[in-house]
């Protein structure tokens, strides 16, 4: 569609807009007369309200009786001394006119004059909030993001009650020019981070922004880095938090999973519950975390390694087992490992995406294949199986590197496999390199843990007490804690 400017004709504005949504029912159009001058209401049934906006417009309108000349006097009064919520500028092109249909509001065309009014009469079906069902913390506040992007800024700005709370809402260079919100604390954010982040996102040219995670691809200084650009949540709480960081939180139309930049590979170890318990306990689980991220990469291909490669470090009694256990099977050890593990990821993928109705049936089919049967069969041993299954729980104990877990253990069984011990201290090389290699808008992505130092113990590898966190004062442009 050209950007073509608004025509005096209220006649042939009509026409332009009857061709660009003439075949859609849910486009409504009504003509009206204010005082002596012929005007049309349009709008889009289901996401604007015509009772709104009689409640709140014509009938307001009606009842001061306005006398004025012409159109443009008509439009000057409406924007400047009328009481109805209008928007502060008038509309004059088509492209405008139509984006702002599109967000629900309803538009006055006037005859006589090549300007439009849009009137705020949203009222679009939507999602209740509720609680998040991706991140399990029993205490802290239970809401979760929706849909709706003013929803979640404004479930944003209730947590977050101060006057130097920022969202600044852009339009997305998209076939469906998505919006999307920049949300930060501007006594806290460091200014270069935002300015980066407002000029990249604004040269993304994407055909359709569904989740604010399609724009992680281009924050990415490496492509080939596995580790993710940036952390999600769907909890405002957990938003909240990050802001008080300097950090700066995305929000997208359409989406209840915000993004926040920049992100460090610590805190996918952490949660709301974390600062809610006792800080021994916390940091034991926090302990707990970063040996089930390294049993989920590692395990496989270190039991790999060990089996086929060094089995002297393994204790004789229990080595005679594996021998026998694997004496029975038909594959090589690296081969089954490769084979349990990938059919583990397709019931899972499977109970994933299947219908609610179905789904107990593929948990169900699902043990009996990779369980029973397939040990009573002979195919896979049952060390083999059950070191499959704990690196599989134990991925989920760190669910947002869940992708990242599962793409790592398949290279490091491979390496160990094939290599031996050389090639698990290889897979630990590049994934450590890819670690110490991702930093995102500059800042190092290991930080708290490395360098060493005081900040790991302050709110890295473990936490500290609340009495020490309160005195510290972190932000993200200080990689100190002051």
């Amino acid at each position: 569609m050209s950007n073509q400017s608004l025509s005096r004709s209220l006649q042939e504005n009509l026409s332009r807009l009857d061709g660009i949504f003439g075949a859609s029912s849910d486009f409504y159009t009504k003509r009206i007369r204010l005082g002596s001058i012929p005007c049309a209401i349009t709008l889009f049934t289901g996401i604007s309200s015509p009772e709104k906006l009689w409640v709140m417009a014509l009938d307001a309108l009606q009842r001061s009786r306005v006398r004025v000349p012409d159109g443009p006097a008509l439009l000057d009064y409406l924007l400047t001394e009328s009481v109805i919520p209008a928007e502060s500028t008038a509309i004059t092109d088509m492209t405008d006119l139509v984006e702002k249909l599109s967000n629900g509001m309803s538009v006055l065309l006037i005859q006589g004059c090549a300007g439009a009014l849009a009137v705020s009469t949203q009222e679009m079906p939507q999602r209740a909030v509720g609680q998040p069902n991706g991140e399990g913390d029993i205490r802290g506040s239970q809401e979760a993001f929706t849909e709706l992007l003013r929803n979640n800024i404004s479930l944003l700005r209730r947590q977050f009650r101060t006057d130097s709370l920022v969202a600044e809402v852009h339009t997305a260079d998209s076939r469906a020019k998505t919006e999307y919100a920049l949300c930060y604390d501007r006594s806290r954010v460091p200014p270069a981070l935002i300015r980066t982040l407002r000029r990249q996102l604004a040269g993304v040219r994407i055909p359709v922004l569904l989740d604010s995670a399609y724009f992680a691809s281009f924050l990415k200084k490496d492509k080939l880095n596995l580790f993710p650009a940036a952390a999600y949540t769907e909890r405002p709480a957990t938003a909240c938090a990050r802001l008080c960081e300097g950090k700066v939180v995305i929000l997208v139309s359409g989406s209840p999973n915000a993004m926040v930049v920049p992100s460090f590979f610590s805190e996918h170890f952490e949660s709301l519950d974390d600062y809610s318990s006792g800080a021994v306990f916390a940091g034991l689980i926090r302990i707990l975390k970063y040996i089930a991220f390294l049993l989920s990469v590692f395990g496989p291909g270190l039991y790999v390694m060990a089996v086929s490669f060094a089995p002297e470090t393994i204790p004789i009694e229990l080595l005679a087992k594996l021998a026998r256990a694997e004496a029975a099977t038909p594959l090589p050890l690296m081969l089954e490992m490769l084979a349990i593990t990938l059919l583990l990821e397709i019931v899972r993928e499977a109970g994933l995406r299947a219908p609610k109705s179905i789904g107990h049936t593929v948990s169900l089919v699902g043990a009996l294949i990779v369980g029973e049967t397939a040990v009573s069969a002979g195919i896979v041993s049952t060390p083999v199986l059950t070191m499959a299954a704990a690196a599989t729980v134990a991925t989920l104990a760190v669910p947002s590197l869940y992708e990242q877990s599962i793409l790592f253990r398949f290279v490091v069984i491979l390496l160990a496999g094939v290599f031996g011990l050389p090639g698990l201290a290889c897979g630990a090389v590049v994934i450590l390199a890819m670690a110490c290699g991702t930093e995102p808008f500059g800042y190092d992505y290991l930080y708290p843990l490395m360098p060493p130092g005081p900040a790991a113990w302050h709110d890295g590898v473990v936490r500290a007490i609340w009495s020490t966190l309160a005195g510290k004062g972190y932000a993200v442009d200080k990689h100190e804690r002051e």
